[in-house]
């Protein structure tokens, strides 16, 4: 079978070819609708987060029997338009439950201390005033995990580590895990209003997204902050931004961002003059949380350690590895 991997960096190629041969195709960028393969004979493609898998790129692989995406996330993939074709999809289930975990408090401390800002400072005017600098402590105060699958499990370790008391909301409880970390789980508006600070660990679907909203969120304790290193789609950005100019949020941390794909390619989505009216409004609200002194976004970085990016390219190894030998694994549910 012809393998095609895409998005593919440097130190990877050695690997995949050691495992596949010398004729597997490797290229540098991703794919979408406006950016298609010269070749198209692949019967195989493996590829990462900022790629597109819609109808009309399927219609572009006639051969293609599977896809390998190197993401614990698919929805970069229409998975009806897949099942049509019956082209199997896996994906990577756990990688980096510890480098998201770890990354989602580096976002805590640096809005609850203010690192950021007070590096930025001397950096800029060379000033050591602590005025606006003043933060807040994390040991006694209570954290919000909404999701307490693997991620959500390390984020909470982390979190008894610092002193902080747990309360969890998640459809599927895992009671062991909770009688063993001593924490409650509760219903997400009891989360929401008592919490110093919320995280969002868990996965976007249909029932998932803007779970947090504009009608919940005006919940939230005045004063939290909320982190968000899953998928931008779960927290409304309209309530979001409203939220933060109320002061009802102090801050937020956020590595994902609703139309985040847009928001970094936008003028090449301007272009396309394909767009809905919510989407414009999305994205100018990205903007705007841009803009806002008490809120950090990063680039969804939070995967991007060393040893998580070996282990997600280990797995995809392996995935594909088993479809070649008809034993597929790591499919999407």
């Amino acid at each position: 079978m012809r393998i095609a991997f895409f998005e593919i960096e440097e130190w990877e190629k050695p690997r995949v070819r050691g495992k596949f041969g010398e004729d597997v195709y490797l290229d540098e960028k991703k794919v979408d609708e406006d950016e298609l393969s010269k070749e198209n004979d692949f019967e195989i493609i493996s590829i990462f987060v900022d790629s597109r898998i819609t109808e009309k790129v399927l219609a572009h692989f006639p051969n293609l029997k599977f896809i390998a995406t190197r993401s614990t996330g698919f929805d970069h993939i229409d998975l009806a338009a897949c099942k049509k074709r019956n082209i199997s999809v896996s994906y990577v289930p756990g990688y980096g439950d510890n480098t998201v975990a770890e990354f989602t408090f580096g976002l805590i401390l640096n809005l609850t201390r203010k690192i950021y800002h007070g590096i930025d400072q001397i950096k800029e005017t060379g000033s050591f005033s602590f005025e606006g600098l003043r933060g807040t402590d994390l040991k006694g105060k209570t954290i919000g995990i909404i999701g307490t699958g693997r991620i959500g499990k390390e984020a909470l370790k982390i979190a008894k580590g610092f002193g902080m008391k747990v309360i969890a909301s998640d459809p599927y409880p895992d009671e062991k895990f909770a009688k063993e970390e001593n924490f409650e789980y509760v219903s997400l508006e009891k989360l929401l209003s008592s919490s110093d600070i919320i995280t969002v660990h868990c996965p976007y679907n249909e029932k998932t997204r803007h779970l947090i909203n504009k009608e919940n969120i005006r919940l939230i304790k005045k004063g939290a902050y909320l982190i968000n290193t899953a998928r931008g789609g779960i927290v409304e950005t309209d309530a979001l931004a409203g939220a933060l100019e109320e002061g009802i949020l102090a801050g937020a941390g956020l590595d994902v961002l609703e139309e985040e794909g847009e928001t970094k390619e936008e003028m090449e989505f301007l272009r396309r003059g394909k767009f809905k009216e919510d989407e414009l409004k999305t994205m100018l609200q990205n903007h705007m949380l841009m803009r806002m002194p008490n809120v950090l976004i990063t680039p969804h970085n939070a995967f991007n350690s060393r040893e998580a990016l070996e282990r997600i390219l280990g797995t995809t190894l392996e995935n594909i590895e088993g479809f070649l030998s008809g034993g597929p694994v790591n499919l999407v549910p």
